[in-house]
């Protein structure tokens, strides 16, 4: 691959909507594109079908031809380009968690489940619906999709969003997210007992070389984008650790792919194996616990606690902090009782 191609495939990384399906125990077998097409809203079958034929749709974590015929319990993985939805976008009433509005800015903190634009099967219902319902005349970042924002967080992940609302906060705050002159910091829970009570990951994240599906650490730095994540452990549980996470760049699924680059995925992260039991004993009360935990915490244990940035208006310096959400606490909490009962 040139260097030109590097570039450009660089470029891409971000230009793609996650899917994960599980298919029901009832499903009867069916050709892999009829099965997408069915469950993705206005996506045509070719394009499904162009998707199978890039490597972009993985079943239990290996790609499949156009001809796959779905089984019971098969996990699909699918990648789709972004396409401009500003045609379809409506503003929608919702009842957004402002932390911090004025004619400039909004920060709103996101709950875990929420898509924050919509995308391919999420016409409606997304926080930009609900933004544009509370703010009119968004400016646009670049293309059609995401108006006002700056950053976003995945679907999964929830914390704190800042939304530019004019073009003047759109310029300065983008800016400074290229410059790493913003502050996020995050709360994650990851599988294992980290060495160190301090540390630093680096290594470039790109898209994986043979599941697209994922992103991937390019340590030698041959592919992909700089990334740098620093870290600070806040408890230990023995068999999983609560870190403070401080992003220095931000990619595409950073966190959840430098932990797992190091070996400690997140806590019930899917796609980067944590929602398997990674640390402790085969017991059968132990192997409860950690599935009784998932359900409490169904989704990867990563908030985006913590977002600095200075205004771009006044010049001040503006930090905001959001509470640990009730889901990652409950397993904090799971884990905190559990450990203190075998010691």
């Amino acid at each position: 691959m040139s260097n030109l191609d590097v570039d450009k495939e660089q470029e891409r990384d971000d230009l793609y909507e996650h899917y994960r399906f599980e298919v029901s125990a009832s499903q009867s077998p069916v050709r892999i594109d009829r099965y997408l097409t069915a469950k993705l809203e206005g996506v045509s079958r070719n394009k499904v079908q162009n998707a199978v034929k890039a490597g972009n749709v993985v079943v239990n974590d290996k790609p499949v031809k156009v001809n796959y015929k779905v089984r019971p319990g098969d996990i699909i993985r699918l990648l789709l380009p972004y396409a401009p939805y500003r045609e379809l976008l409506k503003p929608e009433p919702m009842d957004l968690d402002i932390v911090y509005e004025d004619n400039d800015v909004l920060v709103v903190n996101k709950p875990p489940g929420l898509v924050v634009h919509p995308a391919h099967g999420h016409y409606s219902g997304t926080l930009i619906n609900g933004i544009i319902h509370h703010v009119e005349n968004l400016p646009q970042s670049g293309d059609d999709v995401r108006p006002g924002l700056v950053h976003r967080i995945d679907k999964d992940t929830s914390g704190l969003l800042v939304v530019a609302k004019n073009e003047t906060s759109m310029n300065k705050l983008a800016k400074q997210f290229a410059e790493k002159t913003t502050e996020r910091k995050y709360i994650a829970l990851v599988w294992g007992d980290l060495e160190q009570d301090e540390g630093t990951i680096r290594g470039h994240v790109g898209r994986h070389p043979k599941n697209r599906i994922m992103m991937h650490v390019f340590p030698e730095g041959s592919q992909g984008k700089h990334a740098v994540t620093h870290y600070k452990v806040l408890e230990r549980f023995h068999y999983v650790t609560l870190v403070e996470v401080t992003l220095e760049t931000g990619r595409t699924h950073q966190i959840r792919v430098h932990f797992k680059h190091i070996g400690h995925p997140l806590f019930n992260d899917a796609v980067y194996g944590g929602d398997k039991i990674l640390k402790g004993s085969t017991f059968a009360k132990y192997k409860q616990f950690v599935e009784n935990t998932f359900k409490v915490l169904p989704r990867q244990a990563l908030h985006a606690k913590t977002l600095g940035f200075t205004h771009p208006t006044t010049g001040l310096r503006m930090r905001f902090d959001s509470p640990v959400p009730n889901d990652i606490q409950a397993a904090i909490e799971r884990w905190r009782r559990y450990v203190s009962q075998r010691t």
